[in-house]
């Protein structure tokens, strides 16, 4: 019975409109909106990969081996499942032009079947199988204008000269391969027999792209062929993951942004529950009204749930519509700028999720100031006392609220599939609300304090008295732009330490170059070119091979590790007879020197505190489709931050011997001497290739700047929907400020000083919410970059005082909008309709 006459009471209530809940029903919309676009976006991005997962791999699936070809025996196998076998080797080398210029390639060498599914897209329009016979290429169109080449030109690769015939406009397994660090070119595997680059011991891949029969299971296949190639330490992939890393990439990003969203709401929140009070702050005739005729606490409270209630799923509505329509809309403008397919369309997984993060924020954000009605006398109410409750309200309601928080979390990590992430997200957002509500506390505390201190300062007295007084504006300011700030501030420290990270400390902790494939017997003239040079203050060199970690003590190695990256692919692999120079033993012992027994293995010691490994352990390695049982005989400090060399494994020199490699080395030179450095040892030894540090950490840099504009609009979108709640506030307020300024005039004060006081209010909770914003962005910034990205961290100062400044600037403007008309108001009018 109580729920149809509420439903009947929630009904009338609603007939009035929408006043008083317009910042109610733009903040939840706006905070749905982000997260459904979002996830909108990445679902789209999912659905093309679906759809062109094979021409994305080049094949319905792809075999991969590391530094060598496939075995009669694997090829005969590979061709017994698959209609069609296409080879592909993929590297980097240097492209020299005849005036010596030079640029690092990425190089993929075909056979006549490549590829296999999708079609490649040359300018001029020709087949790939005509631009490149005769020694002909075809480069991407940013490395053709770095090396000034134009079709008919020639130039090197390795020892061999090739023409361009066109230039490589698309090619369908672009998104497969990963990060690469330079543009690609595309050759004939045949053609580069003789260019030294593809030799025994040299760095390259190869991929063997398989076209299946139609109908045939993918999982099967893969078992299958993992249990008859056991030995071989292949890769598979398949068109269920064309894109690689490419793909997990896309999925981490968009999770992070979701939970970025799930900022905004609570930012929103913090509007939500503010309109809900405020709402029923101006209801408190009607509640006494109804419960002098009898109306039980519990129809009171389920005819405001119920009101509020059809309010949220409007907003949730408006959000989800704004939301999964603007990637729509706006779809061929981001399709344009990804380098991988997408299919934007209404998909209802994404909508539903933002629907129920909405639905579940509002529950949380209203349930508190809904509560409040159970405990309001109706004497009390009539004397217009709403905010004289009690602060807390009864323990099942803070039991409900902490459980929905708990759900909202739970689905959040269900959503995301990233629990620590999630935890992570959600820790920080509830310690900042936290922070920011005990700001609240002591920022009125020390209002009042100066107050009292203020006398002959008029307007400060009183913008110290209205930002002291109970009940007044200045936590619902704090909570809702603090909030925004610190996302905001926490993005802009990350971002500047990261950049910091990898640039500014460049110069003195980074190699010029990391050559690699040089050969053994080249290994002794590379090193007598650059001992000799005095521009050179360090030289590293170390034999290199590529393994695979297929097993640790019997047990699957990813299964063992939880998938650890170290696992995940091929790893660099070296050998050594006596311990290194620099080498500091964490745990165990190196082996003694001339060692020729079972095979042993020195390991990273951070990693395998990570993968769980312990001295003493087996691991087999898979390198050049030999397995090698070793043990692990010692843990070791391994630095990968200065982009010198850091090897996870490294092996006793007997368990590798006659092993085809080739060594790597790192060359520490003055700036001015790089460019003259590369010229001698590419000439002297045109197969080794050379990757300039500073341009692979720039294009780090780049992804990077990419990824952070991401988050800033994320940050953006959360302080968008402060400012919104900041709105709110201030409106609530001008129904007080009105009185205020009648009663300041009626005592003699002037326009301006009452303007001044305002803007003076404004300013000072600006700053308060800024300050406070700034503390809580340099604590997260420094937690993400100490204990998630593992780099040092300094403040970033001109970033803080930004933050600081448009705190200010955003509490200014909303306040002096509305007190336009306080100040304008008559004091006749407004005390006469007080009485």
């Amino acid at each position: 019975m109580s729920l149809v006459i509420a439903a009947r009471f929630a009904r009338r209530e609603l007939r009035g409109g929408l006043h008083g809940f317009r910042i109610f029903l733009a903040c939840l919309a706006l905070g749905v909106a982000a997260i459904a676009a979002v996830g909108t976006v990445r679902a789209g991005i999912q659905a093309g990969l679906d759809r062109e997962g094979a021409a994305l791999l080049g094949g319905d699936a792809e075999v991969e081996l590391t530094y060598r070809f496939a075995r009669e025996n694997e090829l005969t196998y590979l061709n017994s499942i698959a209609e069609t076998v296409s080879e592909t080797v993929d590297f980097r080398s240097m492209a020299v032009t005849e005036s010596e210029d030079r640029a690092l390639t990425q190089i993929r060498a075909v056979d006549d079947f490549y590829p296999l599914i999708g079609q490649v897209i040359l300018t001029p329009e020709m087949p790939l199988f005509d631009a490149l016979a005769d020694n002909g290429a075809v480069m991407e169109k940013v490395l053709v204008d770095r090396l000034g080449l134009a079709p008919g030109d020639t130039f090197r690769l390795g020892t061999e000269t090739f023409h361009l015939s066109a230039i490589l406009t698309k090619y369908p397994d672009n998104a497969s391969g990963g990060f690469g660090l330079g543009p690609r070119t595309i050759v004939r595997i045949d053609a580069l027999k003789n260019s030294g680059l593809i030799a025994e011991g040299t760095l390259f891949s190869t991929q063997y792209r398989l076209d299946l029969p139609d109908g045939i299971d993918l999982q099967t296949v893969e078992d299958e062929t993992k249990e008859t190639l056991a030995d071989a330490g292949l890769r598979w992939r398949d068109s269920r993951r064309g894109a690689g890393g490419t793909e997990r990439f896309v999925a981490q990003i968009g999770s992070f942004l979701i939970l970025m969203g799930l900022a905004g709401l609570a930012v929103g929140g913090v509007g939500v529950s503010a309109a809900v009070q405020s709402y029923l702050a101006g209801k408190t005739g009607v509640i006494a009204t109804l419960k002098t005729l009898g109306a039980t606490r519990k129809t009171i409270f389920l005819t405001y749930f119920l009101q509020i209630g059809a309010l949220t799923i409007m907003g949730v509505a408006i959000g989800i519509i704004v939301g999964g329509a603007l990637p729509v809309i706006f779809a061929p403008l981001i399709e344009a700028n990804l380098p991988i397919p997408a299919e934007f369309t209404f998909d209802p997984r994404p909508l539903g999720e933002a629907a129920i993060y909405g639905l579940l924020a509002a529950l949380i954000f209203t349930l508190w100031p809904l509560a409040k009605t159970d405990d309001i006398r109706a004497a009390t109410l009539f004397r217009d006392a709403f905010g004289a409750t009690k602060s807390l309200p009864k323990i099942g309601y803070i039991l409900t609220t902490i459980a929905l928080i708990g759900l909202l979390v739970g689905l959040a990590i269900l959503f995301s599939g990233n629990a620590f992430l999630t935890l992570w997200t959600t820790g920080g957002i509830m310690t900042a609300l936290l922070l920011l509500v005990l700001a609240s506390v002591v920022i009125r505390f020390i209002a009042r304090r100066l107050r009292r201190a203020s006398r002959g300062r008029t307007s400060l007295r009183l913008a110290l008295g209205s930002i002291g007084a109970r009940g007044g504006e200045a936590t619902a300011v704090v909570l809702s732009l603090g909030l925004g700030l610190s996302v905001l501030a926490s993005v802009g420290q990350i971002d500047a330490n990261l950049r910091n990270s990898l640039s500014s400390q460049l110069p003195k902790n980074a190699p010029s170059y990391f050559f690699v494939d040089i050969q053994p017997d080249q290994i002794d003239g590379f090193t007598t070119r650059l001992q000799d040079d005095p521009a050179v203050s360090n030289l590293e060199t170390a034999p290199m091979l590529r393994g695979v970690i297929t097993s640790i003590n019997g047990q699957n190695a990813e299964t063992f590790t939880d998938g650890h990256w170290v696992v995940r692919g091929d790893r660099g692999v070296t050998y050594a007879d006596a311990m290194p120079d620099g080498t500091t033993i964490t745990e165990g012992e190196w082996w003694p020197a001339n060692y020729d027994g079972p095979p042993l293995i020195s390991f990273s010691d951070e990693e395998a505190r990570e993968m769980g490994l312990s001295i003493g352990d087996a691991l087999v390695v898979n390198i050049l489709g030999r397995d090698i049982t070793a043990t692990i005989a010692s843990f070791r400090e391994v630095s990968f931050e200065n982009a010198g060399m850091g090897f996870v494994i490294a092996m006793n020199q007997s368990a590798l011997a006659g092993a085809p490699h080739s060594w790597i080395s790192t060359v520490y030179a003055e700036e001015n001497a790089e460019a003259q450095i590369l010229r001698d040892l590419a000439t002297a030894y045109p197969n080794i290739t050379a990757i300039r540090i500073r341009d692979a950490i720039a294009q780090v840099i780049t992804l990077i700047s990419g990824i952070s504009a991401a988050t800033r609009y994320g940050a953006l979108a959360t302080l968008l929907t402060g400012f919104l709640v900041l709105i709110g506030a201030a409106a609530a307020g001008e129904r007080a400020r009105t009185y205020e300024a009648a009663v300041l005039k009626t005592l003699g004060a002037s326009r301006k000083q009452i303007l001044f006081s305002f803007a003076l209010r404004a300013a000072l909770l600006g700053l308060a919410a800024g300050g406070v914003a700034l503390g809580a962005g340099i604590l997260g910034g420094w937690a993400v970059s100490t204990y998630i990205m593992e780099t040092d961290y300094t403040v970033i100062w001109s970033n803080a005082l930004l933050i600081i400044g448009g705190g200010v600037m955003a509490s200014l403007a909303a306040g002096l909008v509305f007190a336009i008309r306080p100040l304008a108001a008559k004091p006749a009018q407004v005390l006469r309709a007080r009485e």
